[in-house]
């Protein structure tokens, strides 16, 4: 695709490390003493302590001046702290630009929302690949001259469609997948074995008017909000923890056409500032809910 306008970090000059463990006493001084040890900045910290789990999250975004430090080294430096705090835990050289795939049928405006917001840089990922059941947005893709990869899909073809995604994720080295209005279930076993890494926005405030025409319901029964919903997919359909939501009022005098155009502007900002958190790595996942770090 064109090139973006967003320069990105030098190797081994900003970090992210994100954390979830049990909370006591002493994580943020364990963690902030690595830091020093390695020569970095705190440019960033942010933490919650959740009274219902007893667990505690932190986001940590570091900043190394002079020689670059290798991530491996710095994961290295955490490894005893994480084992005496038994952390789940992660660090991001934000050198590395996220690679997002994106699917989609055949409405088009979160893709090409997504496709504007990598093109300009204010989304700092790279769209290697777009991937649809239907043939509408070739075109759209070719423009942008990102592959389009054409995989349809019916009840007797879903095994081999999914088996060819699946390639495709790897062929691309898509870190996350973005489902933009794919109108498509995703079987359990390829949920289960991309947990985390799909994202998918919902034409609704869920769990709510699911099915065909949402908006035409919405209307039948006279709502006053109408949202969208960005979440991660799951086996279980529409139920996945939710990143972002979005709404907006509205009233009687609206037509079901209003209400859609409405509903896709809605779609295509939560959708958008979901991704963006989840490359920047402020989500953290805990079962079937997010933490989600602004």
């Amino acid at each position: 695709m064109h090139g973006q306008t967003t320069p990105t970090p030098e190797a081994g000059r900003e970090f992210v490390l994100t954390v979830s463990c049990p909370d006591r006493r002493g994580i943020v001084h364990a963690v902030t003493g690595v830091a020093l040890e390695q020569g970095l900045t705190i440019a960033d910290a942010q933490q919650f302590g959740d009274p219902s789990s007893g667990e505690f999250h932190l986001r940590m975004h570091l900043v190394r001046e002079g020689t670059p430090l290798e991530v491996e080294a710095l994961r290295a430096a955490l490894e005893p702290v994480a084992t005496e705090f038994a952390m789940q835990w992660a660090v991001h050289d934000l050198s590395v630009c996220h690679r997002l795939l994106v699917m989609v049928s055949q409405q088009g405006h979160c893709l090409n929302d997504l496709l504007f917001r990598a093109e300009t840089g204010s989304l700092n990922v790279e769209i290697p690949a777009i991937v649809s059941n239907h043939e509408d947005f070739r075109g759209l893709a070719q423009w942008h001259d990102i592959p389009f990869h054409h995989v349809p899909v019916t009840a007797a073809t879903k095994p081999a469609a999914e088996a060819e995604l699946r390639r495709l994720v790897e062929e691309h080295r898509a870190d996350t997948i973005v489902l933009a209005r794919y109108m498509q279930i995703l079987s359990a076993d390829l949920c289960a074995d991309f947990a985390g890494r799909v994202i998918n926005i919902h034409h609704s405030l869920l769990p709510s008017f699911k099915g065909a025409k949402p908006y035409t319901q919405a209307h039948d029964r006279g709502v006053k909000v109408i949202g969208a919903t960005a979440h991660y997919v799951t086996a279980d359909l529409d139920e996945g923890p939710i990143i972002e939501q979005d709404f907006r009022r509205v009233d009687h005098r609206m037509s079901p056409g209003e209400l859609a155009r409405v509903g896709q502007e809605l779609e295509a900002m939560a959708l958008a500032r979901a991704v963006r958190w989840h490359v920047e790595h402020r989500v953290i996942l805990r079962g079937r809910r997010t933490i989600v770090f602004d």
